[in-house]
């Protein structure tokens, strides 16, 4: 049917993309559908818990109005209070939730009808105790009308709940059902495409031996010296024919060509010689190929800026020998062109330049000038250089500069070309890197560094303190009355509190203290070479400019905080995983709390009781020392 041997390699190819789609839209859709159907048992069991979330919260809303009154203790009221709009919202959002199913959507309306009303009774009994009419209080409440209408919330739920259930297994059910299909649809649809394959290829493979078979017997024959020796036979395709047409025309030719043997032989040295000629071209950019790659490697593996400049420093001499020059990086905020490395002798300019300064990376392509007056010079560039400028790309995007001093010959130019790619390529996967370190090791709120990275610095820290004998020591600390930020104002106010505090401590410890975010309200700080007494003054500075931050969210002042500090400085008998040190500055905290808040307690024997304690704290009156 097919006479040219490509036009079976291009059926052959359709019908396997044919193939190859049916079954991967096959597959796509069964998934579709299966993924569709498990959101749906989601939402379903989203619809449950929210039910189960509202009904909790009214009956504890309830324990809470009799707990108060009954004993007439007012902490009942307020978790009533709290427990009433919870109830509220959660119906709320059960209404949201059924908007796609009118029927459970018209139970959940009528459930939250009724439960609006238990929440009025709840807050006019809660009104009447607040008003010290508790006699009129138990009154409404053994009236019975509450009772009467948690019964009918009850039934009505319990209808709602069984519905929604037996939606929840049906829509199970469909699910499992389409993973069975989907399952199937591999085991069956795969192996009658490899089978596919197999034939088809089994089919090429035979139209293409055979036609090789007859070439190859005739080029052996002509290898013997059989000069006569020729394709004949058929070929089952256009192309082998044109091949064979091809030999035998050689053939002849070669025979033709023995009369004049002395010119060939002077053609062929001719040839030998450019042969040589490309085998030394060759074999020089495959060295400096070998070269580069031993270059990409280290950069690749390098894991900061110093290291990748020495890998640069070391091997760019070895690229491009006798030639002197550095290497600028775009800033982050891309600016400016700041440097990164130098070699040959050259010293980059230490405060960069301006990207508008190189015609390289006005242009997006190398910018040199090889004698005096040639061209244009750069500005970064003294006026009388002979020097080149190579733009450094990845992804379109120019990300720096190459700056060599000199003439770049042109033998040298295949190297300066894939170095400069294997730099470019080396810089985004080092900024990369940097990026993706600072997103494990840092809280995303605050800025400082998370626990886990606090833990494997603090045992590091540990291993440097046994081995040297220098002191190490930590504070713990947490916000004073956190919650109520949380409580009156919003988690919103609560984070701006935390980022508010976490900037501070930044701007009250050196470089080599190690500021964390141990969690919630609490912060870790780890100073090495220091101990307990030192620390503590700085620490008390930082106590004293954490109680002077006005702490406002948009236009809304959130007033004032403060924190409580416990510092301990690690010895031998603790245990090097810094578990007990941690423990030890955990206990100093906790006395802090006990004594009043805002003040710091070293974990010493001669400090156990005595706190340094400039801002004077009433005693705590509730139970929690947070």
């Amino acid at each position: 049917m097919f006479s040219s041997l490509t036009a079976r390699i291009a059926a052959f190819g359709m019908l396997v993309m044919i193939a190859l789609v049916a079954l991967i839209w096959m597959l796509v859709d069964a998934s579709t559908q299966t993924r569709d159907s498990f959101r749906w048992v989601t939402h379903s069991a989203d619809v449950i818990e929210t039910m189960d979330d509202a009904l909790a919260a009214l009956r504890e809303a309830e324990s809470g109005q009799r707990g108060f009154v009954l004993t007439r203790n007012a902490s009942f009221a307020d978790p009533a209070d709290a427990r009433i709009v919870a109830a509220h919202d959660a119906m709320a959002r059960l209404t949201r939730l059924t908007a796609d199913n009118p029927t459970q959507n018209m139970r959940a309306r009528e459930l939250s009808s009724l439960i609006e009303r238990r929440i009025g009774l709840l807050r006019g009994t809660l009104a009447q105790a607040r008003r010290g009419d508790f006699d009129q209080a138990r009154a409404s409440i053994a009236a019975g009308g509450g009772r009467d209408l948690m019964t009918m919330v009850s039934l009505r739920a319990d209808s709602f709940l069984a519905e929604e259930r037996a939606l929840r297994v049906t829509r199970i059910d469909a699910a499992d059902r389409r993973l069975t299909w989907v399952r199937q649809l591999a085991l069956v649809g795969g192996p009658l495409f490899a089978l596919l394959i197999c034939a088809m290829s089994l089919l090429l493979i035979w139209g293409i031996r055979r036609p090789a078979g007859h070439i190859r017997r005739a080029m052996t024959a002509l290898g013997q010296g059989d000069r006569s020796a020729r394709v004949t036979g058929m070929m089952g395709s256009q192309e082998f024919a044109q091949l064979a047409d091809g030999y035998n025309a050689m053939a002849d030719h070669l025979q033709a060509a023995l009369a004049d043997q002395g010119r060939s032989e002077q053609e062929l040295k001719a040839a030998h010689g450019a042969l040589l000629r490309n085998s030394d071209t060759l074999r020089e950019r495959g060295e400096v190929i070998e070269l580069l790659g031993g270059m990409a490697h280290r950069m690749q593996a390098a894991r900061t800026d110093d290291e990748l400049a020495q890998v640069i420093g070391v091997f760019v001499p070895r690229v491009l020998p006798g030639i002197a020059g550095g290497l600028y990086a775009h800033n982050n905020s891309r600016n400016l062109l700041v440097p990164v490395a130098g070699w040959g002798g050259y010293v980059p300019q230490a405060d960069g330049f301006a990207p508008d300064q190189c015609w390289a990376l006005r242009r997006g392509q190398a910018h040199f000038v090889a004698e005096h007056g040639g061209d244009i010079v750069c500005s970064h560039v003294d006026p009388d250089a002979i020097y080149h400028c190579e733009p450094l790309l990845a992804g379109g995007e120019v990300i720096g500069t190459l700056y060599l001093e000199g003439v770049v010959e042109d033998e040298h130019r295949f190297r300066l070309t894939v170095m400069a790619e294997n730099i470019s390529s080396a810089l985004v996967n080092h900024r990369l890197q940097r990026g993706l370190r600072e997103q494990t090791i840092r809280d995303p709120l605050t800025g400082l560094f998370n626990r886990r990275y606090m833990e494997e610095a603090l045992a590091i820290e540990i291993a440097r303190s046994r081995r040297s004998g220098i002191p190490l020591s930590v504070v713990m600390c947490d916000v004073d009355h956190f919650k109520r930020f949380n409580d009156e104002f919003g988690h919103d106010a609560g984070d701006t509190v935390l980022q508010s505090v976490a900037a501070e401590m930044r701007s009250r410890f050196r470089d080599g203290d190690i500021v964390c975010r141990y969690g919630g309200e609490e912060f870790t700080i780890i100073a090495p070479g220091t101990t307990a007494q030192a620390l503590s003054a700085r620490v008390e500075l930082l106590r004293k400019g954490i109680t002077e931050i006005v702490l406002r969210q948009g236009g809304r002042a959130l007033g004032s905080t403060s924190m409580s500090f416990g510092i301990a400085t690690w010895d031998d008998a603790m245990a090097r995983d810094g578990s007990t040190l941690l423990q030890a500055a955990d206990a100093a905290l906790y006395r802090a709390k006990r004594s009043g808040r805002n003040r710091i307690i070293l974990d010493t024997p001669e400090a156990d009781d005595d706190a340094i304690d400039l801002i004077p704290a009433p005693a705590p009156a509730q139970a929690s020392v947070r």
